[in-house]
């Protein structure tokens, strides 16, 4: 009889823990969901990203949040890439909010972030006010709705997850790359009244030496299918800062919202349900775009829309190609990493206000300096008034197996990303800008030697070594994961 009892517990405990194993396994399953949600903005407003603001006239094609979840059984990481020039962490913020209120999901574990197109309006805040989130900011009219839209996004994400296998790929496309910053044979005068040897955009002339940093042609994706083989997702990440070409009072997502759905056309998703998600983030391009100073100007200005498409097409044709040899995996590990970093506000030197002090005061038809003075006085004398002495950023780092992701809140120059790479101890690393907030651009130390609009006080706010200050604490984030 004891004999019995004990064969029967041995049975007993050995079935609890086959069954104990298969739960585990069950959970363990990795998992994948994306979706799309709009954010086309009603005509009217300013469309923002250049000097001048025109209302908004025309929607060519929508603007979109795109997200991508991924679940590796344990915890979600999600992916929010949003169709706008850049948005305010408070925006992010209200967002990362209402998810875990409602998801339980900890803003550690969301990376949110803006394209960079130059054909939206504004989500830095205007107009009336609006509390109706339940949150302590007031936020305006559209920044609620995108908010709204943000959330959606997640919640559809996380109702599409089905099991998945997932894969990494890259590829060099550097045809389309061009740092917009040239060392000029003489020296010329910023807004500010500083002589400096780097101007941004500098035209086609014989008055240049040659470009002033690198351009980083790698782009990096992230595929996600079924088990079936269906494409659930991809996410690409590529230093180009947008393409143009839009007419005045346009609304567009630029390449970015056309290479995605290149990718669908090429992966040939069709009418899937749920749709197929392409996604374009922004690397690190501060400081690169698509013009290429080096050639005589083109006789003949391109259709609108036609370097978006040619840009996207090309990109997502070569990404296609790589993506036939890739390996897919199911056995998929994910991490997150979070932290916040104080930096000091930069202030005018008294070099600085003595001079926007002159242009304030100046009456002439002539420029003192520079054609933007008026409007760079303006804006120092209102920093001056109305900045803090510091701001504090977020910096996040996500890791998918030997795969490292950065991000951060500027529009950085592309040295600074191929630095984190360089340094990564993963084997596939890339950056996302322009993440969970935005504070200005950000330059290299050696840069902000040289000057040029990128390092103009008030288009740069922090202090001048924030960029390794933020590189290392990155590469922290990483050894963590790692």
């Amino acid at each position: 009889m004891i004999r019995i009892q004990r064969l029967i517990g041995l049975i007993l405990t050995i079935s609890t823990v086959l069954f104990s194993k298969d739960i585990i396994a069950q959970n363990s399953v990795f998992q994948a969901g994306a979706s799309i949600s709009d954010i086309t903005p009603f005509l009217g407003p300013p469309v923002v990203g250049g000097y001048n603001s025109p209302p908004a006239s025309y929607i060519h094609d929508p603007l979109n949040v795109r997200t991508l979840v991924l679940d590796d059984g344990k915890q979600d990481l999600i992916f929010v890439i949003v169709d706008n020039v850049s948005i305010k962490n408070e925006v992010f913020d209200a967002a990362k909010q209402i998810v875990y209120n409602d998801l339980k999901i900890p803003a550690k574990n969301i990376m949110m972030a803006a394209t960079h197109t130059h054909s939206g309006i504004s989500l830095g805040g205007q107009g009336l006010k609006s509390k109706d989130l339940g949150l302590d900011v007031a936020l305006d009219e559209y920044q609620t709705f995108v908010v709204r839209r943000i959330v959606d996004g997640v919640k559809m994400a996380l109702q599409n997850k089905v099991p998945a296998k997932i894969a990494f790929g890259s590829v060099d496309v550097p045809e389309h790359l061009f740092n917009r910053r040239w060392i000029m044979k003489d020296s010329v005068m910023s807004p500010l009244g500083q002589k400096e040897i780097a101007k941004m955009n500098p035209g086609h002339s014989n008055a240049l030496l040659r470009p002033a940093g690198p351009v980083d042609p790698e782009v990096s994706f992230i595929a996600v299918e079924s088990l079936e083989g269906t494409p659930i997702g991809l996410l690409a990440n590529y230093s180009l800062h947008y393409v143009g070409g839009v007419p005045k009072g346009h609304v567009s997502a630029d390449y970015f919202a056309a290479f995605g759905n290149r990718m669908g056309e090429l992966l040939e998703t069709g009418s899937s349900v749920p749709a197929f998600v392409g996604i374009m983030t922004n690397g690190t391009s501060g400081d690169v775009n698509n013009n290429d100073y080096s050639k005589p100007r083109a006789k003949e200005a391109l259709p609108p829309y036609a370097k978006i498409h040619y840009v996207a097409n090309d990109i997502a044709g070569k990404v296609y190609k790589e993506y036939q040899g890739l390996d897919f995996e199911t056995e998929v590990k994910l991490g997150s990493a979070l932290s916040e970093m104080t930096l000091t506000v930069r202030r005018a030197t008294p070099e600085i206000l003595t001079n926007v002090a002159m242009v304030r005061d100046h009456d002439g038809s002539d420029p003192l300096f520079h054609s933007l003075e008026k409007t760079y006085s303006r804006r120092v004398f209102n920093m001056e008034a109305e900045y803090p002495d510091s701001v504090n950023i977020v910096l996040q780092s996500f890791a998918i197996n030997d795969i490292g992701i950065a991000s951060l809140p500027f529009e950085a120059f592309t040295q600074i990303g191929l630095d984190i790479k360089a340094k990564s101890p993963f084997k596939n690393t890339f950056t996302i800008e322009l993440a969970n907030g935005s504070f200005g651009y950000l330059p290299t130390p050696a840069q902000h030697k040289l000057g040029g609009y990128e390092s103009w006080l008030t288009t740069n706010r922090v202090q001048k070594d924030a960029s390794d200050k933020i590189t290392e604490q990155l590469i922290k984030h990483f050894q963590e994961l790692k």
